[in-house]
């Protein structure tokens, strides 16, 4: 079967700008909010620190012009809910051409029912098995090195798509054992972590954080395979 670029091009866009939406409203009532909380403790454990650093220098004579104003960040409220939004959005399109890409390859039209399986695919892939590993973290957690990370996230997901692919589509037992290998590869291996593993949120804080994370991806990524199946099939039609 071939797909017509521009079909495939629409229905992802479509798709993607619902589902970016619905992620970006979720996101509003418990992931934002428990980033925000975080955010306080880190300005205050970083204004204590600066304190600290500043009373330091005075008491050796040194200069504390070292503060840097430049940073920008967008603003609470509308500003940060539009660039929140602009960015989920971005990157549901990415996701959604990668399912039409594998539909494509598989030679498969989808409705909404099959569009929720491959969604439910890709939140294992992109989502929970990563997160077996490294969890979501609030900002002021304590991490290992980024670059070890990304490339355990990349190693992780690769292994994790291939090996599901191997375990749902092979006829073959051997290969079917091979993808089930390649899924708990990473997980054998272990995923970096600092040496000691601290936080300035509360725990609490993290819990829910974690939870909303969870529920707000599941929802998703399910929404994303939804409509990319409903705009497939109506394309098709």
């Amino acid at each position: 079967m071939t797909v017509s670029l521009k079909n495939l091009f629409t229905v992802a866009a479509l798709s993607s700008l619902l589902a970016g939406v619905l992620l970006t409203l979720i996101q509003q009532f418990q992931v934002i909010p428990a980033i925000i909380e975080a955010e306080s403790y880190e300005q205050s454990s970083a204004i204590e620190q600066g304190a600290s650093e500043n009373g330091h220098a005075h008491a050796h004579g040194e200069s504390d012009h070292t503060h840097d104003d430049s940073a920008w960040a967008p603003e609470e409220g509308l500003q940060r809910t539009l660039f929140t939004a602009g960015a989920n959005i971005v990157i549901a399109l990415g996701f959604a051409l990668l399912i039409g890409a594998a539909t494509a390859l598989k030679g498969v039209t989808l409705n909404w029912r099959t569009g929720l399986l491959w969604g439910l695919a890709g939140y294992a892939v992109f989502f929970v098995a990563p997160s077996l590993g490294l969890h979501p973290e609030l900002p002021g957690t304590e991490a290992a090195d980024l670059q070890l990370r990304q490339y355990w996230w990349l190693a992780t997901i690769a292994c994790s798509a291939v090996g599901l692919a191997l375990l749902v589509f092979s006829p073959r037992v051997a290969l079917k054992v091979l993808g089930v290998l390649l899924i708990l590869a990473p997980h054998i291996v272990g995923a970096p972590l600092p040496d000691v593993h601290s936080a300035l949120a509360p725990a609490d804080l993290i819990q829910r954080f974690i939870i909303a994370t969870i529920i707000s991806n599941a929802v998703f990524w399910l929404a994303l395979g939804g409509f990319y199946g409903f705009f497939q099939q109506k394309l098709a039609q």
